[in-house]
């Protein structure tokens, strides 16, 4: 329940970051996102639907995404093309009387993004938009065991689908800043650093 609750306050302060990106025009200039715009960003995940199990350690929900402004279309905004790399990891130990078993579970997830990329903000340090991204989730699953019992049963209950996604950059210098994001990737929010190339 304490997990819970956290997650729900993180989420909340992710949401008022966003929304107060759009909310706080500055100076207008020029866009922070249009045709021909590359932008690679790394970040920090909080908050997953993967591993919903005991364990006994885990590393944090990294990500890398790479996206380029293709479409300009009406609305008025900027149609981006990318891709997603995730990575998730859990471990699992347990010790008894004569007796040890270790398990870890990790996680890769590989996408392909579009985002709609929205162009009507007196703003070019703020950058909103919203997605969909197509993934691969693959789980590689290990086990030990004292007794001689090992299981290696690689890539398995992989999955595939679509997910929805909402996001927003600052700018604090020309070609860097940070964003936050809420959906579905590696985890359900993630905050990072934003790189123009």
């Amino acid at each position: 329940m304490k997990s819970f609750t956290t997650n729900k306050k993180i989420l909340t302060v992710a949401i008022a970051i966003i929304w107060g990106f759009v909310l706080s025009p500055l100076e207008s200039r020029s866009q922070a996102f249009d045709k021909g715009t590359k932008v690679l960003s790394a970040g920090i995940g909080i908050g997953s639907s993967l591993g919903s199990f005991s364990y006994s350690s885990q590393l944090p929900a990294l990500s890398v995404q790479y996206e380029q402004g293709v479409w300009e279309v009406g609305g008025p905004g900027v149609i981006s093309l990318g891709g997603y790399l995730g990575y998730k990891s859990y471990n699992w130990r347990h010790e008894s009387t004569g007796f040890t078993s270790s398990a870890s579970w990790k996680y890769t997830i590989v996408g392909l993004r579009s985002a709609y990329h929205y162009q009507g903000l007196e703003n070019d340090n703020i950058d909103v938009y919203g997605g969909l991204m197509l993934s691969a989730n693959i789980l590689n699953y290990t086990y030990k065991d004292s007794t001689g019992g090992n299981m290696n049963s690689g890539n398995f209950g992989n999955t595939t689908g679509f997910t929805l996604y909402v996001g927003g950059r600052y700018y604090f210098a020309p070609n860097l800043g940070v964003f936050s994001e809420l959906g579905y990737g590696v985890s359900y929010l993630n905050l990072g650093l934003v790189l123009k190339l």
